[in-house]
């Protein structure tokens, strides 16, 4: 009867279209007083418990980081040095699409980053060589989910936290899936692209664009080979992404054809000047800042209650009875995994990732644990299956963007994305049934 006084709590305030945050503060506080029998104060406790986590710094850095990156000239430059070496092969202008998407996936760890930092500049660039709008916009709302699967990713950060698994550990299990899911999608475009015109290599243009591009060239290397050798934490990982995209923007790259400060000009001339000249302004990062203060806003709220409805459904044993259900009503351990993959690809349809982790992983991490799935194994397969989420209606997060960003018409985004998710369900299983893709580089 408790339980279904929580249920109908549940549903009246959906039914009243309130935000996820006040459902689910409703629905722990109902949770601590009616059924663990607990005080409403151990609430905030909680609250605190969960955020004060070292590796939670990591999520503002990549997130400040990477948007840093995207408004200044960092993608920009990885693009043209991808595009200068593939423009000769068929299809080539959309494989340097997906493989600066993968790029930029490494450095910054957001799909949404992703998709706008190169999708606001390989969409139209693609579709005045020739390329169909609807590959176009396709193929950058697809490869822009290649940020939440390669490592470092914000959603694998979060899956870490609520688990309280090793997050070195679940990046490195990222780097397998992560690139072959790159491969597969630079196959699919240089295939149905192979008769769109080539441009000649020009050697010229491919050491000019590493000439320019070495700098933002070099963090996809320095951040995963940082992590996967140990020479820091994912947590040091956001910092050096961010204090590296700082230095880089402030103090190398500068506008093309900038000239230098007039001779006799003062100090303070000279300052603006040289200002004035860079890729990014000291008003452009304070904007940046807002941007990324405003997305922290909506995440850290949910981090908070998730993490104190976990913690006294722990405590009350909760997730080990449900597991004893299931585990008794469905023997099977295919037929486990099968309605655990459903479920996730409902969910993704529904909620976005980060609610979908917060909420799912402390449930769903026992049962498979409890079918012999390695735990970090499990982490990149629920990432995978929640990764698809942001292509799939109606609360398909990259549909939405891209749709906005590039001014076009919601369905046209969904049949767009339509030979891409095909591409994903092959590749999620394979995923699922080659535990090695994950664990290899991890010895296990």
């Amino acid at each position: 009867m408790v339980w279904l006084g929580l249920l109908v709590i549940i549903v009246a305030l959906l039914v009243l279209r309130q935000s996820l945050v006040l459902v689910l503060a409703v629905a722990t506080a109902y949770v601590h007083v009616f059924i663990a029998n607990s005080k409403i104060e151990f609430l905030i406790q909680d609250f605190w418990f969960t955020v004060d986590r070292e590796v939670l710094l990591s999520v503002p850095l990549f997130m400040l980081a990477g948007n840093v990156m995207s408004r200044g000239s960092i993608a920009k430059r990885l693009i043209d040095f991808m595009s200068a070496f593939t423009q000769p092969i068929p299809g080539g202008l959309a494989v340097a699409c997906v493989l600066s998407c993968a790029a930029f996936a490494a450095i910054n760890g957001s799909s949404i980053v992703t998709m706008l930092a190169v999708g606001t500049i390989m969409y139209p660039a693609l579709v005045a060589r020739g390329y169909s709008p609807q590959f176009a916009i396709g193929a950058v709302a697809s490869a822009g989910t290649l940020g939440i699967i390669i490592p470092p990713s914000i959603p694998l950060i979060l899956y870490g936290i609520m688990t309280e698994e090793n997050i070195a550990h679940l990046f490195v299990a990222g780097i397998g899936p992560g690139l072959l899911l790159m491969l597969m999608f630079a196959g699919y475009s240089f295939w149905v692209n192979r008769h769109i015109a080539r441009i000649p290599f020009s050697m010229e243009s491919a050491m000019k664009a590493t000439g320019s591009g070495i700098f933002a060239i070099l963090l996809p290397f320095i951040m995963i080979g940082g992590i996967y050798s140990g020479w820091f934490s994912p947590t040091e990982a956001g910092a050096v992404s961010l204090a590296y995209a700082l230095v880089i923007e402030f103090f190398v790259h500068a506008e093309e054809g900038a000239k230098p400060a007039p001779a006799g000009a003062s100090f303070g001339q000279r300052v603006r000047h040289y200002f004035a000249t860079r890729e990014m302004g000291p008003r452009t990062l304070i904007d940046v800042i807002l941007e990324t203060t405003k997305l922290l806003a909506t995440l850290l709220p949910l981090l908070c209650i998730a993490g104190s409805l976990n913690t006294i459904l722990d405590h009350s044993g909760v997730p080990r009875q449900m597991v004893q259900s299931l585990s008794a009503a469905i023997t099977s351990p295919v037929v486990m995994m099968v309605g655990i993959n459903i479920l996730l690809l409902i969910v993704g349809c529904l909620m976005d990732v980060g609610s979908a982790i917060l909420i799912l992983a402390p449930l769903l991490k026992p049962l498979a644990e409890s079918i012999g799935v390695n735990p970090v194994h499990f982490g990149i397969i629920m990432i995978s299956n929640l990764e698809i989420g942001y292509l799939t209606p109606p609360v398909g997060l990259n549909l939405i963007v891209a749709m906005a960003a590039f001014k076009v018409a919601f369905g046209t985004v969904v049949r767009s994305v339509i030979p891409f998710i095909t591409i994903m369900l092959f590749w999620l299983v394979i995923v699922i049934v080659y535990p090695s893709l994950s664990l290899y580089l991890l010895g296990k």
